[in-house]
């Protein structure tokens, strides 16, 4: 927006009227042309304007081809004469800076690039050793958003929304989506939902950062973690002023019995991965889920249940949700990142009811909302169907690359073992004793980014196996079979 705060005063000595500055012109001004932001500096309203003019071109801040306001719309947002503004283009026009063609307008005129740089100049390199492929793990494939029927139902949603829906609204997020997501996880997950006990975050790190707020403020001290997990999971939470113990991890997944004994007497809540552990892959046992269950009722304790990718089980054991054994301990933290994709930033928080209003609070009137557009959007997706045919593609689709992985690596090596396979969208591939860190090297020397399993584990947690974690989701159709390869490469 132009600046009229500099040089205000009218030019009386001109002799020409000062343009009117009704709301008619000002109105017609981004119809006309561009929206500048210009400040006169300098002894002349003609020089400062003139010079401020020349000094957008010359900085890109004016492209090429770019209409400029007329010089009444000019002159009317920066309270100076028409004249003032039509001797500057003038002059501009003059020196090359700008072009006017009858009906066209003024315009920035197009100039020729730059010469490129001599011989001797020191130029720009690209980057080198950015890999081919990436099986890194953590992310789905991003070429299989569903483009179109996303934009079908976004045109659905937004028509048939009422106007107040684009206002700041309800902290908790809109309750289409709200109502929608209670039924699709009681479906789907066994979560009990209700839609008043549903917050609508922008993703899961904004949801953890909330639940960090509220432990402070409930003046819990210790936060239990398991003993792989993600780094940027615990610096959260270090973050807002909490310890994080480990947990010890098993053939029966997270070992909770120990909650409330040792180091983890002081823990009042534990962040976990049970349905399927990030990134060692193994569900939680049974009897691990209930010992974790009866800890949070006799203490009065917190289960933060991140359930990442619960829609992708394979094998015929269904796994529900931690949250339906105890609505009331348990606080259910879904997303939409790996069902659709990260950048839509839209995850929930199913609480129990006494932690509503303390997650809102924390949430506050001026903290991160995720879209309007973009929750109706994924409300309409759910309730027409698309969410669950797509769901259902994409984990056909995983399966048969999990299959495909396991198949070459068994022809490639018989002897490596893949575990963590029954769910999810990443393999864990065993390596001998000594090796995780060279068979790193391979890949990346192959042209392959992949994880180490020691990459994951928590400071305090006892060195574990040596593995690599493979993200059989990231690459694209296009690059999978290069990805696969160049992974059978490394590990010779």
């Amino acid at each position: 927006m132009t600046d009229s705060r500099a040089n205000p005063a009218p030019e009386a000595a001109s002799g020409d009227a000062t343009a009117p500055r009704d709301d008619a012109v000002s109105g017609a001004f981004g119809a006309v042309g561009a929206d500048l932001h210009l400040e006169l500096r300098g002894p002349g309203l003609r020089q400062g304007l003139t010079d401020a003019l020349r000094e957008a071109v010359r900085s890109g801040r004016l492209a090429p081809g770019v209409r400029l306001p007329s010089s009444r719309s000019l002159a009317a947002d920066l309270g100076i004469a028409r004249n003032t503004v039509a001797d500057a283009y003038a002059e501009l026009v003059a020196e090359g800076w700008l072009t006017a063609r009858q009906g066209s307008g003024t315009r920035v005129a197009r100039r020729a690039a730059p010469r490129k740089a001599a011989s001797g100049t020191v130029r720009a390199r690209p980057a080198r050793g950015l890999p081919a492929y990436s099986l890194l793990p953590g992310s789905p494939d991003l070429a299989s958003f569903p483009r179109a029927e996303w934009l079908k139902a976004a045109r659905r949603a937004i028509s048939a929304a009422p106007h107040e829906a684009f206002g700041y609204g309800d902290p908790r997020g809109r309750v289409e989506l709200r109502s929608v997501l209670a039924d699709y996880l009681a479906r789907a997950r066994g979560v009990y939902a209700d839609p008043e006990r549903i917050v609508i975050c922008s993703g899961f790190v904004h949801g953890l950062m909330l639940m960090g707020k509220v432990l402070r403020r409930r003046r819990v001290k210790d936060v239990a973690v398991e003993s792989y997990g993600l780094d940027v999971h615990r610096d959260l939470l270090a973050d807002a002023g909490l310890r994080t113990p480990a947990l010890p991890l098993d053939e029966l997944g997270t070992d909770t019995t120990g909650l409330g004994e040792g180091g983890l007497r002081g823990a009042g809540a534990v962040l976990m991965t049970p349905a399927h552990q990030f990134p060692v892959g193994l569900p939680l046992h049974a009897d691990r889920r209930a010992a974790a269950v009866d800890w949070a009722r006799t203490v009065g304790g917190l289960i933060l249940e991140d359930d990442y990718d619960g829609e992708f089980r394979y094998d015929r054991q269904p796994v529900g949700a931690l949250q339906g054994l105890d609505p009331e301990h348990v606080v259910y933290l879904g997303t939409a990142s790996k069902s659709l994709a990260p950048g839509l930033r839209l995850a929930w928080m199913v609480l129990p009811q006494d932690l509503v209003g303390e997650v809102l609070e924390a949430k506050g009137g001026s903290d991160w909302m995720s879209s309007t557009p973009d929750q109706l959007t994924l409300a309409e997706f759910i309730t027409s169907g698309a969410y669950d045919r797509h769901v259902r593609g994409m984990r056909l689709r995983y399966r048969r690359r999990r299959d495909e992985l396991v198949r070459q690596l068994a022809v490639h090596d018989p002897g490596i073992r893949v575990s963590g396979i029954a769910a999810g969208l990443h393999a864990v591939l065993e390596l001998p004793p000594g090796t995780e860190q060279s068979a790193v090297r391979a890949a990346a020397w192959q042209g392959l980014a992949v994880e180490p399993l020691g990459r994951f584990r928590h400071p305090d947690a006892a060195p574990g196996r040596d593995a690599l974690v493979v993200g059989y989701a990231t690459p694209p159709d296009s690059a999978w079979a290069g990805a696969l390869d160049a992974l059978c490469r490394a590990l010779a």
